[in-house]
């Protein structure tokens, strides 16, 4: 019989109650919650009766304390991912950090030292698209088979987040009984890590927006396109005008040559979930087309276009698994946190998303100053 990990959850809001904890049990084979926390006594309340968990509270140390818990969730806003994560390792815990690990490199570099200070507990970071089957068999085997990408595209048009929500069959709740300085708590968090993001530069509303935005929505196209294509060489220009954003990146193939990536990303209100990476080859065309994960289920499919021997133009549509991806996420932090399996998302990997961030900073800097 498999070893139940016993999980601790700190932020009981919308990712967990839709995301997480419906997953978690589910996989009850593998995981038990032992405790539960949130800022808001009634969210808390609700989850822990939702998902039968013996022990609620409002004191984050109190699930890092608890002799019972294994494994540290942390679902929080990410102005409070580094505090979290630090102290949870610092009592020994193993964590799993939902994406972004946090807004700024001193931010993650503090976790990184944390993590080699804790005598082996280690931190997972939840990027779960690239967890996705489709990802991991169909796309990378079709793009490993372009002997030359002459142009990509990594575009994540969410659309109003609600409208998905609604519909997912978790019924989420929402409370606003928090205590009173906690949002005070929260602003000062979030200014300290975008001073840390913006170094010796006024802190503007629009970088504030910015930072979040990547922090948010972008974290999961910049992670994904990093892993399939590689880390860019630079950023040729950046457009951020609020609520979309874009870049074109260089990036090198093997031989040298260069090509183009475009990132574009952004929320409207056309409840249409319109997220995928696509690669360009002189024959061949392969897109990866994610759905929206608030909806259990909905199928990744890879698609590919491509001139045959006769001339032909042939079209293929794959579909690895219709495990959606938290669940094979989850299975990935069990074989990590039970079995002791390499972690592919670490902390230290999610550096290099802000350090692609901090590359888009700096290119936006220099054209506003040209200007």
């Amino acid at each position: 019989m498999s070893r139940i990990l016993k999980l601790g959850i700190i932020g009981a809001g919308e990712v967990f109650q839709v995301c997480h904890g419906p997953c978690l049990l589910l996989l009850s084979h593998l995981f038990k919650i032992e405790s539960i926390c949130d800022l808001s006594p009634k969210t808390v309340d609700h989850c822990a009766q939702k998902f039968n968990i013996s022990h609620r509270t409002t004191t984050p140390q109190e699930v890092i304390d608890n002799p019972n818990v294994d494994v540290v969730f942390i679902l929080t806003s990410d102005d409070s991912h580094a505090d979290l994560a630090c102290a949870a390792l610092k009592a020994g815990k193993n964590v799993f950090i939902e994406k972004p690990v946090s807004l700024s490199i001193p931010s993650i570099e503090a976790i990184i030292q944390a993590q080699e200070a804790a005598s082996g507990a280690r931190v997972f970071v939840g990027y779960m698209r690239r967890y996705a089957a489709s990802f991991l068999k169909s796309f990378n085997l079709e793009v490993a088979s372009i002997p030359k990408i002459l142009y990509a595209r990594v575009r994540d048009f969410s659309g109003p987040n609600f409208n998905f929500v609604s519909q997912s069959g978790t019924f989420p709740v929402r409370h606003n009984d928090y205590p009173q300085a906690s949002a005070e708590e929260r602003n000062n968090r979030l200014e300290t890590l975008f001073a840390e993001a913006f170094p010796d530069q006024e802190i503007t509303d629009d970088r504030r927006k910015f930072c979040r935005f990547l922090g948010s929505l972008g974290s999961h196209d910049i992670s994904l396109m990093r892993e399939a294509l590689g880390f860019p060489e630079r950023v040729v220009g950046v457009s951020a005008n609020e609520p979309f954003y874009s870049a074109i990146l260089d990036y090198r193939n093997k031989d040298g040559s260069k090509y183009s990536v475009t990132y574009e990303s952004g929320i409207d209100e056309v409840p249409v979930f319109d997220a995928h990476l696509a690669v360009y080859g002189e024959k061949k065309r392969v897109t990866i087309k994610y759905q929206s994960p608030y909806v259990k289920g909905l199928p990744i499919y890879v698609d590919v276009d491509e001139v045959n021997e006769q001339g032909e133009v042939q079209h293929r549509s794959m579909l690895a698994s219709y495990e959606d991806t938290y669940t094979t996420e989850l299975q990935e932090v069990y074989n990590a946190f039970a079995n002791g399996a390499g972690i592919k998302s670490t902390v230290e990997d999610a550096k290099y998303d802000l350090q692609i961030f901090d590359m888009l900073y700096k290119r936006w800097n220099e054209q506003q100053l040209s200007q």
